[in-house]
C-alpha cells in the first residue's frame, strides 16, 4: 500500500525536529561531515544496512569525508511521506556513533 503524501505544513513541522535536514525538490536532504573518508563510508554502509531492513532507500552519496542523503517515497509519487522521516530519524539515531555532524 503506498504512503500518504504529507502536507508543506507536516513537512516543515516535522524538519523543526531533525535540524540539519532540509526540504528540496520534494525530498528531505541532509549532508554530514565526518572526521575522515574511510568514516564516511562506514556510515554509508551502516545507513544502507538499516535501508535494506526498512525496504525503504534514499539515494547516498559519498564524497571524501561527507554524506548526503536525498530521499522522498516513490510508491507515493516521489513526494515525502512519514517513511521518509521515519528513515530520517533512524540515520539521525546512527550519526553520533560514527562521529557525523
Amino acid at each position: 500500500m503506498p504512503s500518504e503524501p504529507l502536507s508543506q505544513k507536516e513537512i516543515e513541522d516535522r524538519l523543526r525536529e531533525l535540524p540539519g535536514w532540509a526540504v528540496e525538490d520534494d525530498r528531505i536532504v541532509r549532508t554530514y561531515r565526518l572526521g575522515t573518508h574511510v568514516a564516511a563510508a562506514a556510515f554509508v554502509a551502516h545507513i544502507a544496512a538499516v535501508q535494506d531492513e526498512s525496504n525503504h532507500h534514499s539515494d547516498l552519496t559519498l564524497g571524501y569525508d561527507t554524506v548526503r542523503l536525498s530521499v522522498n517515497s516513490h510508491d507515493a509519487g516521489d513526494v515525502v511521506t512519514d517513511a521518509d522521516f521515519a528513515l530520517a530519524e533512524r540515520v539521525e539515531a546512527l550519526a553520533p556513533a560514527h562521529g557525523a555532524r
